[in-house]
């Protein structure tokens, strides 16, 4: 990660750890939907006990992602003893501000970089303005103080976050973790914060970046923040990994945070993950639920095609698809799309014309519209992406 490669899609469990066939399974559920790493949680003895059981069942089930580790407070205990759950976790995450106070800081950190070096692991300095570092914060906060013009109170913890993500990493390597085996996050909850503390770590380091709006929200607010913050910094060149940390519904699909991390970058023309599906919101010239349903069936056939399309037909996720409603807009997004259809609008029977790489070729009709699409677009991809006989 870093440099020219793509931006990573990164999510994180929230099963018990020590439950290593329920975490097992929720990494390869992340993993399916496109999660390039996925973060577990090692807070207790029997958490780090599992680890490497977890490893073995996703090995099993022919589940590659990477694993990080996510350590707080006792992580220099976890690590040292337990080395099978250090050798068996591909990453580590520190956060600087819960690995103990004054000395002991210094030292348990010195812990767990030693581990990460004797296992050649890479370590993410992750910063949270929920648990920076109070002694840091409180030294930075008292010179702030002694200034002729003091800095708002938050201008000063967005340089302490900053200045303790540069700090560990500089400390990190002094204890022999190698500079290229090092990513930094900062993370805080509110969208105008996270791109100036990530603007100024991106200023003044080269350390790949991990972007994330933490405690983001539920829902609505979660993405939308979350999108706000991340594209921003990402048009800008900022961000080598990211997350999406949406608080789930009761019993929602954690799967979620990795398809709006995906969305977000394949909408900025980042990365291509699946089928873009361009439909028109409607209006008063649609106000049958013709359209709706049609966009709904057409967009469930793209994503059910997609667990046999994305093995055998490398590329498809750049199909472009459009389902319009109405015969203002709906020729010439049909046109632009790779493959297109449009309903005439409100109170005519319906007629589909269907638009292939710009040119009309059919117009569908009759109660079987979405069906024969469907089949028009598995044609379509067998055509453009099929191997060749």
């Amino acid at each position: 990660m870093g440099g020219h490669h793509p931006v990573v899609v990164q999510s994180m469990t929230n099963t018990e750890t020590a439950d290593a066939a329920s975490t097992a399974a929720q990494i390869a559920l992340l993993a399916a939907a496109g999660s390039e790493l996925v973060r577990i949680t090692v807070n207790t003895r029997e958490a780090a006990a599992a680890v490497p059981e977890i490893k073995q069942r996703l090995d099993d089930m022919g589940v590659r992602a990477p694993i990080v580790g996510d350590f707080h407070y006792n992580g220099h205990l976890l690590l040292t003893e337990y080395p099978a759950c250090a050798a068996a976790l591909d990453k580590y995450r520190i956060n600087p501000g819960n690995v103990g106070a004054g000395a002991q800081h210094d030292d348990n950190f010195r812990k767990m970089i030693e581990v990460a070096v004797a296992h050649a692991k890479p370590v993410r300095i992750g910063v949270n303005w929920g648990s920076l570092d109070r002694a840091l914060l409180t030294a930075m906060m008292d010179e702030n103080a002694k200034r002729e013009r003091p800095l708002p109170d938050r201008e000063v913890v967005l340089e302490a976050l900053r200045e303790s993500a540069m700090r560990s990493a500089a400390l990190a390597e002094s204890f022999g973790q190698p500079h290229d085996r090092i990513v930094l996050s900062a993370k805080v909850s509110d969208v105008r914060d996270l791109v100036q503390v990530y603007r100024a770590l991106g200023a003044c380091s080269d350390y790949p970046l991990h972007l994330g709006l933490t405690e983001a929200g539920l829902g609505t607010k979660g993405i939308v923040a979350t999108t706000a913050a991340l594209s921003v910094l990402l048009f800008e060149g900022i961000g080598d990994t990211i997350r999406t940390s949406l608080t789930p519904a009761p019993g929602g699909d954690r799967a979620e945070e990795v398809r709006v991390c995906q969305q977000v970058l394949q909408s900025l023309g980042l990365r291509a993950f699946t089928p873009q599906v361009t439909s028109c919101p409607g209006c008063g010239r649609t106000t049958s639920t013709f359209f709706q349903e049609l966009a709904t069936q057409v967009t469930g056939h793209i994503q059910e095609r997609m667990i046999v399309w994305r093995e055998k037909h490398p590329g498809v996720e750049e199909l472009k698809v459009a389902v319009m409603g109405c015969v203002v807009n709906g020729p010439g997004e049909s046109k632009h799309a790779d493959i297109g259809i449009s309903l005439p609008g409100t109170g005519e029977d319906p007629r589909a014309p269907v638009y292939v790489d710009g040119k009309l070729v059919v117009t569908l009709k009759g109660e079987h519209i979405a069906a024969d699409f469907g089949r028009m677009l598995d044609e379509y991809v067998e055509k453009r992406w099929g191997n060749p006989a």
